[in-house]
């Protein structure tokens, strides 16, 4: 609602007038599901994986991006988009190569880690048709706003299930005070992020614009490391530095 608001709000301080063609409202909803359905995923595989491992695998959607970006986007693929994508599926399975499961323990570990993977892929799907629709004619102002929307939904949904398939009445969290800030204060940094993102992509590359953005994975790491909610690792380390390999490579192919 946050985000629907404040979208709202600019498109008026703007003066746009929104475009409610058959391509905008098209592109408007796949966005919009795409990138709902990716989120929620992504919340739901972090109640079960640490916060860096994550956000890592779900940033490392610059490998799908890239690939998508030269099938459908007709983008160029040169030496060093190829070898970023390589670095960049390097990187993951260093991740994924996790000692210390056994049994159910392990198991529950590969379903949430599939889950983020699934994420990544959601979410390179979302950059890429909205490259898309903005090269076929569909609206930005528009997009952005139906994508808003479609959050209230996905949230209200996902909050329903979570809700009702609580163990007990006291897993049920209630909103309060804390939640309301966390809703607001996340609310408005979506709302720069993928105003931002979808502007950068409306003027660039989608395969470079995606591998800088990205990089705010390395912060989540090392935020989540000083928290002390997880420990660095040398596996996590050595992915670390081949994820930043990769998004150089792709970065530099970029010009």
């Amino acid at each position: 609602m946050v985000w629907t608001i404040l979208q709202l709000t600019l498109s008026s301080i703007q003066g746009q007038v929104f475009d409610w063609s058959t391509p905008s409202l098209v592109f408007g909803l796949i966005c919009g599901l795409l990138l709902a359905a990716s989120n929620i995923l992504l919340l739901e595989s972090l109640t079960h994986i640490d916060v860096g491992l994550g956000s890592m695998i779900y940033r490392l959607n610059t490998v799908v991006v890239v690939i998508l970006s030269v099938a459908f986007l007709a983008e160029a693929l040169d030496f060093f988009k190829a070898s970023g994508v390589l670095a960049g599926l390097a990187a993951v399975l260093l991740l994924y190569r996790r000692s210390g499961h056994a049994g159910d323990l392990y198991t529950n570990f590969r379903f949430f880690f599939g889950l983020a993977v699934v994420a990544s892929v959601l979410r390179a799907l979302y950059v890429v048709v909205s490259k898309f629709a903005l090269l076929h004619g569909a609206a930005k102002d528009t997009m952005l706003l139906i994508t808003a929307v479609s959050w209230i939904v996905g949230g209200l949904l996902y909050a329903l299930i979570r809700y009702l398939t609580a163990p007990s009445f006291r897993d049920r969290q209630p909103l309060d005070r804390t939640l309301l800030f966390y809703a607001l204060f996340s609310g408005v940094l979506v709302f720069l992020i993928v105003n931002l993102l979808l502007q950068a992509v409306e003027l660039g590359e989608a395969s470079v614009v995606v591998p800088v953005a990205n990089l705010s994975f390395v912060f989540a790491l090392l935020l989540s490391v000083a928290l002390k909610w997880e420990q660095l690792t040398w596996r996590k380390g050595i992915a670390v530095v081949t994820s930043l390999v990769s998004l150089y490579l792709l970065s530099v192919s970029g010009g």
